[in-house]
């Protein structure tokens, strides 16, 4: 039998468009200091390392190698991942199953990414088939829109839902001092009033339709460290450790040409899976807070539905009738998500921090105002990867 395994530390940078003060291995170190710091052990306690960034945007390798003197990897073992927009996720998932096999009592698991030294998307546009791909995936955004445009078509979905996605992610990371944009004008100003100013106002241009500027992630410097440790040593640790109950990935597909782009089916894939072993049959009504890796306005409606939380085409009532908000039945994203920062190898491991943190009620300013007995985390990335992983309060049996 593999062993028990929680989170008991996490810690991250400030999201900035250019962190020019600081080189990688810095970058990294930040994160790590912080993560040490919050669960009060030193890095001579790190019995294994495990780290990843997106290397194709920077076009530098071997990060496990270079930056052993950030991550505190000297002397060692360090295992190295890379999965697209899912690095952060695989990362967590593979720092779970090192200490979950027995080998390892504290693991130590690093995203991170300097977009402001990459070319993010020359990158995504020349790593596909110019022939067959190039037309479905000219970038991200190209192949997002065709997603929401589809979307749209399909259930009747208008350019106010989406934009209403973009005002709830927005207005929670102004509660999250670690994310990058803060977009304070919102203050003060109604729900409907703000969605109305987004979809009318010629300064939010359009770049794909149905997707504005308001509906994307930013690109962001950044790093991420989360602490994992064996049931041996856990609650030592931490007193509320956040207890990994269940964890699964999928990915269908080799050629961007071949994806079907009504569903997300490998995230609704992954979640049922994780939803079985932990035996959730109401997901809605059993998990009481979410971290998505949502890099698009649109994915907080339709993959929502993907995730069973409600019908297929209903994922916008979800929305207006409250139920995501921070005083909601479900809230999502109250660090305000992808949307609000995306330092992508960090991206989808800080989804795995910050649900960690609301379990653990360490989430300060953004902790959501209930018991946080379950919390669902995703990553999301290339090859439509998905990563989810369910974190709670009660240790599993």
């Amino acid at each position: 039998m593999g062993k028990k395994v929680a989170v008991v530390g996490f810690g991250q940078t400030k999201g900035r468009s250019s962190r020019k003060d600081v080189n990688g291995v810095e970058l990294i170190n930040e994160a790590v200091v912080a993560a040490l710091a919050d669960a009060e052990l030193t890095i001579d306690d790190i019995d294994a390392i495990v780290i990843g960034n997106m290397d194709h945007f920077e076009g530098i390798n071997y990060v496990d190698s270079w930056s052993v003197e950030g991550s505190g990897g000297v002397m060692k073992p360090i295992f190295k991942v890379t999965t697209g927009g899912t690095t952060g996720t695989t990362v967590a998932m593979c720092a779970y199953y090192h200490v979950a096999s027995g080998m390892f009592d504290r693991v130590l698991a690093i995203g991170w990414e300097k977009n402001s030294e990459s070319d993010t998307t020359g990158a995504i546009i020349t790593a596909f088939d110019p022939v067959w791909e190039r037309p479905n995936l000219g970038g991200a955004i190209a192949g997002l829109a065709l997603e929401a445009s589809k979307y749209m078509t399909n259930y009747g979905v208008t350019e106010r839902d989406g934009a209403r996605v973009a005002v709830r992610e927005r207005l929670h990371a102004l509660n999250n001092p670690y994310a990058h944009l803060h977009q304070e004008w919102m203050k003060g100003l109604a729900v409907d009033q703000l969605v109305d100013l987004l979809v009318t106002s010629e300064q939010n241009q359009v770049l794909a339709f149905p997707l504005r500027m308001s509906d994307m992630c930013p690109r962001t410097d950044g790093s991420a460290a989360v602490i994992f440790a064996s049931e041996d040593v856990a609650e030592k640790i931490a007193p509320v450790p956040a207890w990994v109950h269940a964890t699964a990935n999928r990915h269908n597909f080799s050629l961007a040409g071949d994806v079907d782009m009504d569903r997300n089916t490998t995230m609704a894939a992954a979640s049922k899976a994780v939803f079985e072993k932990a035996g959730i049959k109401e997901p809605l009504k059993e998990i009481d807070v979410c971290e998505l890796y949502m890099p698009y306005s649109y994915a907080g409606l339709k993959w929502m539905e993907d995730f069973g939380f409600c019908a297929y085409g209903e994922g916008p009532k979800l929305l207006w009738d409250g139920v995501t908000d921070m005083d909601g039945e479900l809230p999502v994203n109250p660090s305000g998500g992808v949307m609000s920062s995306n330092a992508i190898g960090a991206t989808a491991l800080i989804r795995v921090g910050e649900a960690a943190i609301q379990v653990m009620g360490k989430a300060g300013t953004r902790q959501v105002q209930r018991d946080v007995n379950l919390a669902f985390a995703t990553g999301f990335g290339g090859c439509y990867w998905a990563d989810v992983m369910l974190l709670g309060k009660k240790k599993p049996a």
